[in-house]
């Protein structure tokens, strides 16, 4: 079955909407509470596939989990290693944050290759280097990741600034007693939470929100109480479609830090907002932005995040002059602007990591493809700014990291509808 969006564009969003917890967060939270034996509570966290997926592993491997309003609850104590097959880590490619506290815990792990969305390489090897500098023996195969050994505190020198090979770091670290030093680390604001949640658990830790972390560990950590952070990545999605449709919104349950590149770049180029720290709050007045050409590079945090690059080529199409674009981190998230250019965007693509978006361009409502989970996004931004009616297929991809999304954009003002499609791929 093809689920789509059915959107018809052209009306200014208004109103008020509440920014959900974060899936990249609340994914890696859920595998640290298998490095302690009791009941771990994560609080806010989003009803996704992806969340979902993830407790079913947990399952899987022997957890007690629930899912009511937002709160989960994990006992790890039945848990034990055995191989995650392909059905269950094809279709998430989080699940790859399992590596470090199942190796840690118990010595071994092993699982199918994970999947998750088409947009550039996205190899292993970061996750293997690191946690072989802890004394892991790396007995992988074409077919299955397999790692085993007991490891051991020291220094970890990650070959890059891997978001997940560094969680996978600081939860395995986290259970090692001693002291490790990660160097190279990733420190986007998902990555700091895990951070807090091992040093909640007992863990020591040093350094959060910097390139190098000092993790000092222990066997015994204990289960904890944890709230998942705001998604800063729905965040800006939402601060998007106020600005493409000249709307005015306002954002509840938010903050500045996560934020602070889109909205500078935001602001830089003609975007008005403003943030109440005390409320939490952030309004975004379309109406009154008019945005100019802009120069966005895609960056590690706290530059500008690659998850955020797609909406922001959906803002340069309605931005007057030539915008340049530069994804810095995969080479495979370009190609939702061809599907922009059906819609009557003006695109040079220079080569797999930089193009030319010239406007200010109107759009037209086409059928367009969701290829992966931002690109997916950026076209239901499209096709609210766009002329007539905009059909998004296999929303799949969408709904995989957006809590719902579609009911959200209806109680601002968008005209949307959910359908259901027989599929007709074999």
């Amino acid at each position: 079955m093809d689920i789509r969006y059915r959107i018809t564009g052209g009306s200014p969003l208004q109103g008020e909407v509440h920014i959900s917890g974060s899936k990249n967060a609340a994914l890696p939270l859920i595998a640290a509470s298998l490095l302690a034996d009791g009941e771990t509570v994560l609080t806010n966290v989003p009803r996704l596939r992806d969340t979902e997926m993830m407790l079913q592993i947990l399952e899987y491997l022997g957890a007690e989990t629930t899912f009511q309003d937002g709160t989960v609850r994990i006992r790890a104590n039945n848990i034990r290693s055995r191989a995650i097959p392909g059905e269950f880590s094809s279709k998430l490619r989080a699940s790859i944050v399992l590596l470090g506290p199942l190796l840690s815990r118990f010595g071994v792990v092993e699982m199918a290759y994970p999947g998750g969305d088409v947009i550039g390489k996205r190899p292993v090897h970061a996750h293997i280097i690191a946690l072989e500098q802890m004394g892991a023996e790396d007995a992988s195969n074409e077919h299955m990741l397999h790692l085993q050994g007991t490891l051991h505190a020291g220094h970890v020198i990650l070959p890059e600034f891997s978001v997940t090979a560094t969680e996978n770091a600081i939860m395995a670290a986290a259970l090692i007693p001693g002291e490790t030093r990660i160097d190279l680390a990733a420190a986007e604001p998902h990555v700091q939470e895990v951070a807090r949640m091992v040093q909640k658990m007992g863990a020591e830790v040093e350094g959060i929100g910097t390139h190098t972390l000092i993790i000092r560990g222990r066997k015994d950590l204990k289960p904890t109480t944890h709230a998942v952070p705001f998604d800063y990545l729905e965040a800006g999605t939402m601060a998007v479609a106020s600005l493409v449709t000249r709307g005015k919104v306002r954002l509840h349950g938010v903050d500045y830090e996560p934020l602070l590149s889109f909205l500078d770049t935001i602001k830089r180029y003609g975007g008005v907002w403003k943030f109440d720290p005390a409320e939490r709050t952030l309004f975004v007045d379309g109406e009154l932005s008019f945005m100019n050409a802009m120069q966005v590079r895609t960056s590690i945090h706290p530059g500008f995040p690659t998850d955020l690059q797609a909406p922001i080529g959906v803002v340069m199409t309605q931005a007057k002059g030539v915008s340049r674009l530069f994804e810095r981190l995969y080479e495979g998230r370009l190609g939702y602007l061809y599907e922009l250019e059906k819609m009557g965007a003006h695109v040079e693509i220079l080569n797999a990591h930089q193009a030319l978006i010239i406007g200010p361009t109107p759009l037209r409502g086409r059928m367009v493809a969701s290829n992966d989970l931002r690109a997916g996004t950026a076209m239901v931004l499209a096709a609210l700014c766009a002329e007539g009616e905009t059909t998004v297929n296999d929303v799949r991809y969408i709904e995989r990291g957006y809590d719902r999304l579609e009911e959200k954009l209806t109680a601002l003002g968008a005209t949307m509808e959910k359908i259901e499609v027989e599929d007709a791929r074999p």
